[in-house]
């Protein structure tokens, strides 16, 4: 991840802080979020309502989500409150920061493995925001989608390195996998029977729970075929049967069949 101890939050955003130290009239925070940046809440932001003891509700070392209230750069102040933060949007904060660092832990697990210094990692990592919106959210697609940095335009041989981290350390909500079928019927059966061999291929989904299967007309002859599944045994199982079901159907008449998994 790059480095963000230049860098300052903006008023209103969520940071994920830990406690440095607790005094009378409120406490330091150190934001996480951006390395070297320290603010301070006092006692009136702390909690709702009339804070008797602080050290009832905020402890050094604690980990916790605050809201930027005011920001001066010239006197190298960040004020912040905690009372303003709801339960929810606690949790999801402090759950995307821990994404982050997981796959900032996964990308450095890659670089090893691949090979990388510090700087390249950084650059492919901000890369990786910049195309996903975050490193977390670039690594899950890249378990839901083995080509989702493909498709994205990254370009070389640590794709793979990523992508199978990925799909070892990541539980996306559900997994992705994409053929073609290539479909030639010379016989009077014709666009019958490349409906009819489709139609098998989407049935063999509706016996797996939470898996769909859905063929898309490409252009003649072709026809893509999309599944999605909550896990890749699943979504694999169902393009076998599927394979099987739509050749089964093709070979019973004048036609042909060419497969491939994209």
């Amino acid at each position: 991840m790059a480095d963000q101890s230049n860098d300052w939050p903006e008023e209103g955003e969520l940071v994920v802080c830990s406690v440095k130290s607790v005094k009378e009239n409120g406490a330091y925070l150190s934001l996480d979020t951006y390395p070297d940046r320290e603010g301070f809440v006092f006692i009136g932001e702390i909690a709702t309502g009339w804070v008797r003891n602080i050290r009832a509700h905020v402890r050094e070392g604690q980990r916790l989500v605050a809201k930027v209230i005011g920001v001066k750069k010239d006197r190298d102040s960040i004020t912040l409150s905690i009372k303003s933060v709801s339960e929810e949007r606690r949790r999801d904060a402090l759950q995307s920061w821990k994404n982050e660092q997981r796959a900032s832990q996964i990308m450095r697990v890659a670089a090893e493995r691949i090979g990388w210094k510090e700087n390249k990692t950084e650059e492919v990592s901000e890369e990786m925001k910049e195309a996903f919106g975050s490193l977390y959210g670039a690594l899950e697609e890249c378990a839901i989608n083995e080509s989702a940095l493909e498709e994205s335009g990254f370009e070389g041989d640590w794709i793979a390195t990523v992508t199978e981290l990925a799909i070892e350390n990541i539980i996306p909500p559900f997994v992705e996998i994409r053929g073609m079928f290539e479909i030639k019927v010379w016989g009077p059966e014709g666009v019958n029977a490349i409906s009819s061999a489709l139609q098998a291929a989407e049935d063999c989904a509706k016996s797996e729970e939470e898996v769909t299967l859905t063929c898309h007309y490409d252009g003649a002859p072709n026809y893509r075929v999309d599944i999605k599944a909550p896990d890749y045994p699943s979504a694999e199982s169902v393009w076998e049967a599927a394979q099987e079901a739509a050749s089964k159907q093709i070979g019973s008449v004048d036609g042909s069949i060419s497969i491939e998994r994209l």
